[in-house]
């Protein structure tokens, strides 16, 4: 029994995703046009910079960035309360502006610059201090989305009003009701920042 061959198969440049007859065409292809390049990364790798380090994964289609910043990097500051986008727990900062991890596909931030709670406080930003201060936490859970978020509006207003405070911080639930501690906290923070840069 003779074995049936697919006579319409091609070898495919990865580089260019250009199609040839044979595999030496192929490979003559590579070196007279793309002699010195770096390879391309395999489908599904992605590059992140967290809290200033650099990481490339490979992840599924569906895996959301919360899947990669506390499972894979073991970053636990990024927290899981409500998987459905409305709590602000697993709030994490992408490219200076805050956003859910959980509702966020890690294919969708190749080349992202993410900062966790964890580099917000390894930076030693002033809102960590403050928020300790100002008792703006009970049981901790929430903690890290309110101060990335946070972090974010004062990357972004570095004066800003308790109404400022309160927009910025309204996705973000805490389940002990420390919200009036919040903009306080906050408000210290920048206050701190503006006499540093001042000095």
């Amino acid at each position: 029994m003779k074995v049936p061959t697919n006579e319409t198969s091609k070898s495919v440049c990865p580089y260019c995703s250009g199609a040839f007859d044979s595999f030496e065409e192929l490979k003559l292809h590579v070196l007279v046009e793309h002699q010195g390049e770096p390879l391309p990364k395999p489908p599904g790798t992605v590059t992140l910079t967290v809290n200033d380090r650099n990481h490339e994964l490979q992840v599924e289609p569906e895996t959301t960035l919360y899947q990669v910043i506390h499972d894979r990097l073991g970053l636990t500051g990024v927290k899981m309360f409500c998987d459905r986008g409305v709590c602000g727990s697993c709030a994490v900062i992408m490219d200076g502006r805050p956003i859910l991890s959980c509702m966020t596909l890690a294919s969708e931030c190749d080349g992202a610059g993410i900062e966790t709670a964890e580099g917000v406080a390894d930076a030693g930003h002033p809102l960590v201090e403050s928020y300790i201060k100002h008792h703006a936490m009970q049981c901790g859970y929430c903690t890290p989305g309110f101060i990335t978020t946070a972090k974010a509006l004062l990357d972004r207003n570095p004066d800003p009003t308790v109404e400022d405070v309160r927009e910025a911080l309204g996705g973000n639930l805490c389940r002990c009701g420390t919200y009036p501690q919040h903009p306080k906290a906050v408000l210290e923070a920048a206050q701190i920042l503006k006499e540093e840069r001042s000095k």
